[in-house]
């Protein structure tokens, strides 16, 4: 059997292209975190048990009028305000002030008259 000849090292060849590392970029939620303290209130176990009996209340029926999509798959629907809470806990926790949405409808329709109504 042979000798194994060693292999000629490459890392003298390579260039060197690190330099320095861009300064890291903030996500969407980190920013909205950090000027909406209240958004915490999303992740906890209330939230998400009270999110579900909205689902099943409205039959996980998207609730816009005129639409009436039912969908089974629980991330395309989002439990919504009908009134901005803003951090008050008592509109956040108040069933009556939730209903279910759409993905579409949500992040469209709803976001648009949400901000024409600000504006006007």
């Amino acid at each position: 059997m042979g000798k194994l000849k060693a292999l000629p090292s490459t890392l003298s060849r390579l260039q060197p292209g690190l330099g320095s590392l861009p300064a890291p970029v903030r996500s969407t939620n980190a920013e909205r975190s950090t000027y909406s303290p209240w958004r915490k209130l999303y992740n906890t176990a209330r939230w998400r048990s009270l999110r579900m009996k909205i689902f099943m209340r409205d039959g996980f029926t998207c609730q816009w009028p005129g639409c009436g999509h039912v969908e089974g798959n629980t991330s395309l629907l989002v439990a919504d305000h009908r009134q901005p809470h803003r951090g008050d806990e008592a509109l956040f926790w108040d069933e009556g002030n939730l209903w279910t949405l759409c993905k579409p409808h949500h992040d469209g329709a709803k976001q648009k008259a949400e901000r024409a109504g600000r504006r006007g």
